[in-house]
């Protein structure tokens, strides 16, 4: 073998797999890039989601999106501003990978899980009544999951964590992320995530209407069974590249890292 080729092959096989790694597609960017005042808090890229750990293709805790996607959620967060509120994201473009891996925790029965965060739905029904999809629109980097957070409010996400029965239960005994009190959880697979469930209260109903209304006047649309996830019209592909790293902005985000905490 000549020897050109032998030192070739060499380091393709010893150099890392993160230096190999491939940028984003044409046409995605990081939503810090377009308007770092987004608080992110990206759940999957750590422990503290349903699953329990980092999903595979989070490289990196930083919100990905097309461009357009991203273009329409600076317009809300401009309205948003007026009123001293803020979106706050927890997921965006989620590698094919990891959707692959929520299914199979849903079907493999020896899965640690946390009933918590689906208290009244069996853990093997969450695919069949919408909670989890096999196929899942935020592949197509055109659907976020995000909340609001009212940053006139004397809130903290400092404080010491509350231990709760579920991520439906009232609002002192869920984990305080500084965001506005919506009702349940964010991830909470139950009917009272429903966007217009009757088991919240009119404050929480009013702030899960602040949010629609928001998303909508810039092009989202509201997934009836979370209030919480929101997509942009678009028919788009699903992807499976991993999250990079972002060269161009700093490496701590205000929310860089989740803390791992008893609930979301």
């Amino acid at each position: 073998m000549p020897i050109r080729l032998l030192a070739f092959l060499l380091i393709v096989l010893v150099e890392p797999i993160s230096a190999r790694a491939q940028p984003m597609p044409h046409g995605f960017v990081f939503l810090i890039d377009v308007d770092p005042s987004v608080i992110q808090d990206i759940r999957y890229a750590g422990s503290n989601n349903f699953v329990g750990r980092a999903l595979p293709g989070y490289g990196s805790p930083q919100c990905v999106l097309k461009q357009a996607a991203a273009d329409a959620l600076k317009l809300v967060q401009r309205e948003l501003s007026q009123s001293n509120l803020s979106l706050k994201v927890f997921d965006c473009y989620r590698p094919a990978r990891a959707v692959r891996q929520m299914v199979q925790w849903v079907q493999d029965k020896d899965a640690p899980s946390d009933d918590r965060y689906f208290p009244r739905t069996k853990k093997a029904a969450l695919i069949s009544q919408g909670y989890i999809a096999s196929r899942s629109g935020h592949s197509t980097g055109n659907v976020v999951d995000l909340t609001l957070v009212d940053l006139s409010a004397a809130r903290s996400e400092e404080r010491p964590p509350v231990v709760s029965r579920s991520c439906i239960s009232k609002e002192g005994e869920r984990v305080s992320d500084g965001s506005v009190d919506m009702g349940t959880s964010f991830d909470c697979f139950d009917p009272k995530s429903a966007t217009e469930s009757r088991e919240i209260t009119a404050t929480q109903r009013q702030w899960r209407k602040a949010l629609v209304i928001a998303m909508a006047h810039h092009g989202f649309s509201n997934y009836s069974r979370e209030w919480w996830h929101f997509s942009l019209q678009g028919r788009d592909p699903v992807l499976d590249f991993a999250i990079p790293e972002n060269p161009h902005s700093p490496v701590s985000l205000r929310y860089h890292r989740t803390r791992l905490r008893p609930m979301p």
